[in-house]
């Protein structure tokens, strides 16, 4: 591990943790952070060896956003120049975003403080979030006349309902961790010397299964929204498919009819 790395990166057996590694500037997302995180994710993406990835921040926040200095430089830029560069900074912005989001494997965000914006959003694009008590989410972008661009309009919605994201969007207040938990930002709320832990348990619980199946049904699962039910069964059927030739349907078919044997003799 890397002390000048701006993400950390740590793997415990079948787990992988990324640390967002600028506490000095509460981890907020600079460009040379999103390429980080990129080449990571595209790296466990094909990893076979991890079955279970983990976020969190380094020191007392989890993320705070986008990188202030980004956005003077964009102040300060030929006006030519801004609308382009923009459109292009967002490609980037959302490939992170997609790359977490279809990752093949269970993915938990271990939000230990502050998510804000960027942050937030990145939170969310895990399948699952464990937030500490001293965890905040805030989605102020409109205050700075900007619209949530990390996510949060997709994946907000899908866990608070329609009605409670625009609120939440439009009023940019901040939302503590037990509130967070019961709107259903956050999945599980724990103190904060047991964040990591209570991750990994979560990571460990959530991977158990088989890799092959869990990384088939997440694909189906995640568009579900968008897929009529014939889509939907249509998906099934053909990831059903696959999991009939694959060794760990194989392997548990297998014990399960020795011990169905053992158990007549």
């Amino acid at each position: 591990m890397s002390q000048d790395a701006l993400i950390e990166f740590q793997q415990e057996g079948g787990i992988a943790i990324l640390t967002l590694n600028r506490p000095e500037k509460r981890n907020a997302m600079s460009d040379a952070m999103r390429a980080e995180l990129v080449e990571h994710l595209e790296n466990l993406r094909r990893d076979r060896s991890v079955r279970a990835l983990i976020i969190t921040g380094s020191g007392k926040g989890f993320c705070a956003g986008g990188d202030i200095a980004g956005m003077k430089t964009r102040m300060e830029a030929d006006p030519a120049t801004v609308g382009f560069n923009g459109w292009d900074r967002q490609q980037g912005v959302h490939y992170a975003a997609s790359l977490l989001l279809n990752l093949p494997i269970p993915t938990i965000a271990a939000v230990n403080g502050a998510a804000a914006g960027l942050g937030a959003d990145l939170a969310l694009s895990c399948d699952l979030v464990v937030a500490a008590r001293p965890a905040t989410f805030t989605w102020a972008y409109i205050a700075r006349g900007l619209v949530p661009d990390g996510g949060g309009m997709y994946f907000l919605p899908r866990r608070v309902g329609l009605a409670r994201a625009k609120a939440l969007i439009f009023s940019g207040r901040r939302v503590e961790a037990e509130e967070a938990v019961q709107l259903g930002i956050a999945d599980q709320l724990c103190e904060a010397d047991s964040l990591l832990a209570t991750a990994k348990a979560m990571a460990e619980e959530m991977s158990s299964g088989s890799r092959t199946a869990i990384a088939l049904t997440k694909s189906i699962i995640n568009r579900s929204y968008e897929l009529s039910e014939h889509q939907v069964f249509a998906e099934g059927s053909k990831a059903q498919g696959i999991c009939y030739t694959s060794e760990e349907h194989r392997a548990s078919v297998q014990a399960f009819l020795d011990r169905a044997k053992e158990a007549g003799k």
